[in-house]
């Protein structure tokens, strides 16, 4: 017996604090060690599948309200799935990276570029839940450059046959996080979000979700398209924070409903708040669109930088086949240092995608064709976008200050722009907008030109070439 052990045993109190101490040490141990994946297969080594120990572990540390313990490695997993309760936490040295194969991503319902359908699941999932926690500074990567060339393959098989429209629903590409009829969901802590195979976060008919502190790189060994940053889609309460995005399409993008389905299903975007962030590359410093049915209203950006990867600052776009409106917009202290076009609205973008026709010599064709390609009133097809502010926007090196056009029977109504400071080639033209009011601006153009107040109808036929497609 050691002399430690001796003098423990002349002191029965004593030793009784030292079996409890141990106790307690194996007990928090044994704890750490069911929360591990590697506890129940995992190997980390990014060529074995760990989807299923890393699942198990998930719901067991849910089960014990305590944090996954995730290892240093790269665990190569499908889908997984966050219970209530969940704290994910992926510290520095972990990635998560995500299978090549679709058959490890479950076909599940939920909607997708503004129609409800079948999809893949996204790599990580809150389904139906409340009170999770994904965080750390670690790495979640979709392995995005094989469901980029599944996409850019099958596009190249579409066009010719007039379904261009269909590409983006029939690649299907998983996303990379997915929130979906869930509340009280935090992301961030400094985590990165690389190579999605499509949009990286989505938050859907969700409320009271918190993303703060996320890196966004989706331009890592290719350019992935339609790999949005964050897409606040018919939710609520949502709050987004100090964001470094870098993406091929939407960065900061809300979104409510396509056509027939969306007006359908009927459900805002409301009382959003997003702020203190950056995007290198990216269609806008913040979006609003293209899917418009459900509507907006009650949106704040702010104290937002734009680089001159970004062709626009803000950005709202819609078609006259989307309906819904936006209201009470709230648009301040934005930098954009030489993005093209500051203020850019259009209510006809990308007609080849958003004006979907079925090809007559097509047959049986899949149920979410037909609802694409439902016939939309015209009255309820028409955008109302009205009740804007927008204000302190420092812009430098523009190619364009405006770029705004409606409709004659759907106008842009009551925006009030004040304290914008642009310097750009030449002031461009607002079309269609009804009670503008413009109060201590400057508007600096190389050329000379004022802006361009007209109400030519827009031209319909008009080709764009949107952010991200190939030129």
């Amino acid at each position: 017996m050691t002399v430690a052990a001796k003098r423990l045993m002349k002191h029965p109190t004593r030793l009784a604090s030292a079996f409890l101490l141990a106790l307690a040490s194996f007990s928090a141990l044994a704890q750490t060690d069911i929360h591990n994946p590697r506890v129940y297969g995992a190997k980390g080594d990014g060529v074995h599948l760990d989807t299923k120990a890393i699942q198990t572990a998930i719901d067991i540390a849910a089960g014990n309200h305590a944090p996954v313990h995730l290892t240093p490695g790269t665990y190569l997993t499908g889908s997984l799935f966050l219970p209530s309760g969940t704290v994910l936490d992926i510290p520095e040295g972990v990635t998560l990276i995500g299978s090549e194969k679709p058959e490890d991503y479950p076909m599940l319902p939920t909607r997708i570029a503004g129609i409800e359908m079948t999809w893949p699941a996204a790599l990580i999932n809150v389904r139906d839940q409340h009170n999770v926690t994904i965080t750390g500074r670690g790495t979640i990567d979709g392995d995005g450059p094989i469901w980029w060339k599944s996409y850019w393959d099958l596009r190249a098989t579409y066009e010719p046959k007039g379904l261009r429209w269909a590409s983006d629903y029939d690649a299907r590409r998983p996303r990379l996080i997915l929130f979906q009829n869930s509340s009280d969901v935090h992301l961030g802590g400094g985590i990165t979000l690389k190579r999605s195979g499509f949009w990286t976060v989505q938050v859907l008919y969700s409320h009271d979700i918190t993303i703060d502190g996320v890196v966004i790189r989706n331009n890592e060994g290719g350019k992935g398209p339609s790999t949005d940053g964050i897409d606040i889609d018919s939710s609520k309460k949502v709050l987004v924070a100090h964001a470094d995005i870098d993406v091929n399409d939407d960065a900061l993008c809300l979104k409510a409903g396509r056509d027939s389905d969306g007006l359908r299903v009927n459900r805002p975007t409301e009382d959003i708040v997003i702020r203190d962030s950056i995007i290198r590359h990216g269609a806008a410093a913040i979006t609003i669109g293209s899917e418009t049915s459900g509507g907006f209203r009650n949106i704040e950006a702010y104290n937002l930088t734009a680089l001159s990867g970004v062709p626009s600052g803000v950005l709202f776009k819609s078609a006259h086949v989307r309906g819904g409106f936006a209201r009470d917009i709230r648009i301040h202290d934005l930098t954009l240092e030489g993005v093209a076009v500051p203020i850019h609205i259009t209510m006809n973008w990308n007609p080849a995608y958003s004006y979907a026709s079925l090809p007559p010599d097509l047959k049986d064709p899949p149920p979410y064709y037909i609802t694409l390609t439902t016939k939309v009133p015209e009255d309820k097809g028409l955008p109302h976008f009205s009740d804007v502010h927008i204000w302190n926007i420092k812009a430098t090196g523009a190619k364009e200050a405006f770029n705004v056009s409606a409709y004659p029977n759907a106008t842009l109504d009551n925006f009030h722009l004040d304290h914008l400071n642009i310097e750009a080639a030449t002031a461009g033209t607002i079309a269609n907008a009804k009670n503008w009011t413009m109060t201590d601006n400057t508007i600096k153009t190389a050329d000379g030109s004022k802006i361009a107040f007209t109400e030519t109808p827009i031209e319909t036929g008009k080709k764009d070439v949107p952010y991200g497609e190939h030129k």
